[in-house]
């Protein structure tokens, strides 16, 4: 019998890795779609799924990962995207936050677009990887929580579009993630700024507890849609609360 297809963009590293795992153990065959050739081949290999290069913001990258998804798609998990710079508004470079906002809505976007027809042949579902901060702003994060917010935007109108479509729409939103390279490029390579980001924290949710709160959204009954499903350590009660065992 035949594994239903999961396409995962954002494969390389991160929560995007960590879903493609978990959903090949939910017994999906997982098309794992990112830049980094080398990184989402040794992906697909270990967890026997596809290998697709893909940077969202290409046209012909997404054309190349529908046509290589099939006409019938369960999964699409698009959590290609990310943050740079923590600049103030006065202070921000405005490039980066084209960067991000062509990666982050626009890539997502596309990606939906370019893989509907399968996901309504599939029946499948579409989940984003957002953020809590696409709920609530906050110094220096203009740039990231504006397109997080658009991201948010999307898929609330996505939803309200495809409601007499076999498609579910969901959006996981996590807090404080202590992921391998995010708060990394974040920050521009500043390792140290990256570890600030996460010290003292108790317990910040992990790459793995993002990726089963994805694979728990896929795998719901059919009539069941989680919309929004928003997830923070214990020890973050709000974007501005955050307890550090060392303050």
């Amino acid at each position: 019998m035949s594994r239903p297809i999961a396409v995962v963009t954002g494969a390389s590293s991160g929560i995007g890795r960590a879903t493609a795992r978990r959903l090949a153990a939910e017994g999906f065959e997982v098309v794992c779609a990112a830049r980094r050739t080398e990184r989402v081949e040794a992906l697909a290999a270990e967890i026997d799924g596809r290998a697709v290069t893909c940077d969202v913001t290409r046209a012909e990258d997404v054309a190349a990962l529908a046509a290589a998804a099939g006409g019938e798609v369960k999964l699409l998990v698009a959590n290609a995207g990310g943050a740079i710079g923590t600049e103030t508004v006065a202070d921000a470079a405005l490039d980066e936050w084209r960067t991000m906002y062509e990666t982050n809505v626009l890539g997502v976007a596309a990606t939906i677009q370019a893989l509907l027809p399968a996901l309504i042949a599939g029946r499948g579902t579409i989940i984003t990887v957002g953020s809590v901060a696409g709920l609530v702003a906050y110094e220096g994060g203009a740039g990231y929580c504006g397109v997080k917010a658009a991201a948010r935007m999307l898929m609330m109108s996505l939803r309200l579009e495809l409601v007499e479509e076999p498609v579910r729409v969901c959006e996981i939103d996590p807090g404080l993630v202590a992921s391998d390279e995010f708060s990394l490029v974040r920050f521009r390579g500043d390792a140290d700024k990256a570890a600030a980001v996460y010290a003292g924290v108790r317990a910040p949710l992990t790459q793995e507890d993002i990726a089963d709160c994805i694979a728990f959204a896929a795998t719901c009954p059919e009539h069941v849609n989680i919309d929004q499903l928003v997830v923070r350590p214990r020890a973050q009660a709000a974007a501005h609360k955050l307890v550090r065992e060392d303050a």
